[in-house]
């Protein structure tokens, strides 16, 4: 059955005709019960007013739904265009300022989400030039030792060099790919963290194991004072990471014959994490940027490394709700602070 869909001055008409109708045959139905005109004539003089009435009422009606229809579409258009909220009209609370009030609320959501994907763009175009840039230098290495090593007669000793020097590139690429890998993968949600209550001996133990050698080749000295029994709801895994990431700067920063101290301790609400050197320092004004993603100092660049350790670090705590400080002063060492929550 075919439906019939009528338009809304087709259905104020629709009213009006059968009010009509229904006048008439209220009216011819008592002059047949009465045969008295004056009965008549007041029956329709009650309909006619009542009808004026209801055209009124029709009418006002429809000039409001006509106003609500109009910034309902200005709305969306401003919603397609992006741009600035538009002024609703808020008499009463009724059904038509309901919706309005949806409308502006899914209006204001848009916008946000515009935010958003912009913001994302940004990170990603930005990203995009690091990785060029970090893969720039490696990349036009390996193409010189490759052409000197295709175009000129080495002896076997300086082919030797060359294969050493190539193969140390190949290591920085691979290097960098498996970080911002797994950056990327940490901020868009791929990878999560599961917390659950492990002790942080442990997890502690798992990031020095990563440094002990660099730090024995520095002849550094690591003292470390960690209760053995104490636990902490973080992920072992990724917690591990963002420790070693403190490590490493220290080990790679801190002169030979240095001293590296970790230590922890339960607070009420948070279990502290101090990781102190005695290396070069952080000047204060670069403390704030150096948590950036890959950000380095302008007088460490002729340093190995791409300036993301401390970046992972600060994501990988803050998805566990926990911070990460740094006090220092050039010349004077560094102690990072990781704070976790202990529930």
């Amino acid at each position: 059955m075919k439906k019939i869909r009528l338009s809304l001055s087709g259905i104020f008409r629709l009213i009006g005709a059968g009010a009509v109708i229904t006048a008439l045959v209220l009216s011819i139905g008592i002059f047949c019960a009465t045969q008295d005109m004056t009965a008549v004539m007041g029956c329709l003089i009650t309909a006619g007013v009542l009808s004026v009435w209801a055209a009124v009422l029709i009418r006002m009606l429809q000039y409001r739904l006509v106003l609500f229809t109009d910034e309902v579409c200005r709305t969306i258009d401003d919603m397609m265009q992006g741009e600035a909220a538009p002024r609703m009209i808020f008499d009463n609370d009724t059904l038509l300022d309901r919706i309005s009030y949806q409308l502006n609320r899914l209006y204001q959501m848009e916008q946000a989400r515009k935010k958003t994907i912009e913001e994302q763009q940004a990170d990603l175009q930005g990203l995009i030039s690091h990785i060029s840039h970090q893969v720039k230098t490696p990349a036009a290495n390996l193409k010189m030792a490759a052409d000197t090593l295709l175009e000129q007669q080495l002896s076997p000793g300086q082919q030797n060099a060359y294969l050493q020097s190539m193969n140390t590139e190949i290591d920085k690429l691979d290097f960098l790919m498996r970080v911002l890998v797994k950056s990327s993968r940490l901020e868009t949600g791929v990878i999560t963290l599961e917390k659950q209550l492990a002790p942080i001996y442990e997890t502690l133990a798992s990031a020095l194991g990563g440094i002990f050698l660099k730090a024995e080749e520095k002849n550094l000295q690591v003292a470390v004072d960690c209760p053995e029994d104490l636990s902490v709801p973080h992920d072992p895994k990724w917690t591990a990471e963002a420790l070693f990431n403190i490590l490493e700067n220290a080990v790679k920063y801190t002169p030979a014959g240095g001293t590296i101290r970790v230590s922890v301790v339960r607070w009420e609400a948070y279990t502290k994490i101090d990781i102190t050197d005695t290396g070069r320092g952080i000047p204060e004004s670069h403390q704030a940027a150096i948590f950036k993603r890959f950000y380095r100092e302008p007088e460490v660049h002729h340093m190995e490394g791409i300036g993301i350790g401390l970046y992972l670090t600060r994501e990988i705590i803050a998805k566990q709700n926990g911070q990460v400080k740094v006090s220092s002063g050039t010349g004077a060492g560094s102690t990072f602070t990781v704070f976790l929550p202990n529930n």
